[in-house]
């Protein structure tokens, strides 16, 4: 079972550890400084921190140490232009791993919309050009930044060579030849911000979070700016889920490892509000492919709470049983049941931008 969890905030990244009871502290780093992004791979046992220094830039940093010490590495960029000049990462949005005999395969999601690949653990980098000199790219846009961004990649199950990008504001791409080529997977997804006549616009849709059931890989999760989708078919189509408890707007999202019926959402009040409908801090779960839904309130504020939870702020452990979560209110919590109640671990960290559970090796 895993037994860390990477709580990346606006001030620091904490790695809590648990030995089968309660979960403590174990050790912090870069505290002061806002984390982005983290992964543990597992494969190589390194340890990786994005930050987000604002004027400074994007950072990156790797442990080889479980988290003690830290060495910087030179983080994504884009080659200089003869033309226009080369536009600058302003996030690190989101780090995966390659797959089964990819070592040191890395892939990194940003802002302004760049996928990179590293094959030396993160010494160097290269910007997927296929995907950036996609004519539909300049149909993307910004959401809650002003620029497009990556933020869900993944590595299929099946096969280390199909990839799958989410973008905020761009729709869902899918390369089949290890990122050679793209295209468009949105057939289904609909937005009511964009002007009439092209709310099905596959290349200007929102998601907020896109994941894959590992277990039955032909099987994905959104959840969109507009709602709640999922994908039975490998992508060729979506299908909306209408209900989902106060709200289907959102922007964490978990699924069950191995069950494509059950995932977790965290609803809100939509666009310029962003906090929970009626101030009750509530988890909502679907374990039959949205047909129905669980408001799980157990050991979550159920009044004058106004936390919102970050589309990397949810995670579930290999088991499908663990869950936790951060807020943008500072509070961290556990769940040892799928949700059916939560323990509070924290309730004054800083804001938090991203909780992920991981097993050091």
């Amino acid at each position: 079972m895993q037994d860390r969890l990477l709580i990346g905030t606006r001030k620091g990244l904490f790695i809590m550890r648990t030995d089968g009871g309660g979960w403590a502290v174990d050790r912090t780093a870069f505290l002061g400084q806002p984390v982005s992004a983290t992964l543990y791979d597992t494969r190589s046992g390194y340890l990786y921190a994005a930050l987000d220094l604002g004027h400074f830039g994007a950072k990156l940093h790797r442990s080889d140490d479980q988290g003690e010490t830290w060495t910087e590495l030179n983080p994504p960029a884009y080659a200089p232009s003869d033309e226009d000049g080369a536009p600058s990462v302003k996030l690190l949005w989101v780090l995966e791993a390659g797959g089964p005999g990819q070592d040191g395969r890395l892939w990194a999601g940003t802002i302004p919309g760049g996928l990179f690949r590293s094959d030396d653990h993160g010494e160097s980098w290269a910007l997927n050009e296929p995907l950036w000199n996609e004519p539909d790219r300049q149909k993307w846009v910004g959401g809650g930044f002003d620029e497009p961004g990556i933020h869900s990649i993944i590595v299929d199950a099946r096969n280390p060579e199909r990839l799958i990008a989410g973008v905020s504001c761009g729709g869902v791409w899918l390369s089949e030849d290890d990122g050679d080529s793209w295209v468009l997977r949105a057939d289904g997804l609909r937005s009511d911000y964009t002007p009439p006549g092209i709310a099905e616009e596959g290349a200007m849709q929102d998601p907020h979070r896109l994941i894959q059931c590992k277990g039955a890989p032909e099987n994905y999760w959104i959840q969109h700016h507009n709602g709640i989708f999922k994908s039975t078919d490998d992508l060729k189509s979506w299908q909306e889920i209408h209900e989902m408890g106060p709200s289907t707007f959102g922007f964490a999202l978990a699924v069950h490892p191995n069950n494509p019926q059950t995932a977790w959402f965290v609803p809100a009040i939509k666009d310029e509000y962003r906090y929970p409908v009626d101030g009750r801090f509530v988890v909502t779960r679907t374990t039959d492919g949205g047909q129905s839904a669980d408001v799980l309130i157990n050991g979550l504020p159920d009044a004058d709470a106004y936390d919102l939870v970050y589309r990397h702020a949810l995670d579930i452990d290999e088991t499908g049983n663990r869950l936790a979560m951060g807020s943008t209110s500072g509070g961290l919590w556990v769940s040892e049941n799928a949700g059916d109640s939560w323990t509070l671990l924290a309730e004054r960290l800083p804001p938090v931008n991203t909780v992920a559970f991981a097993e050091f090796i």
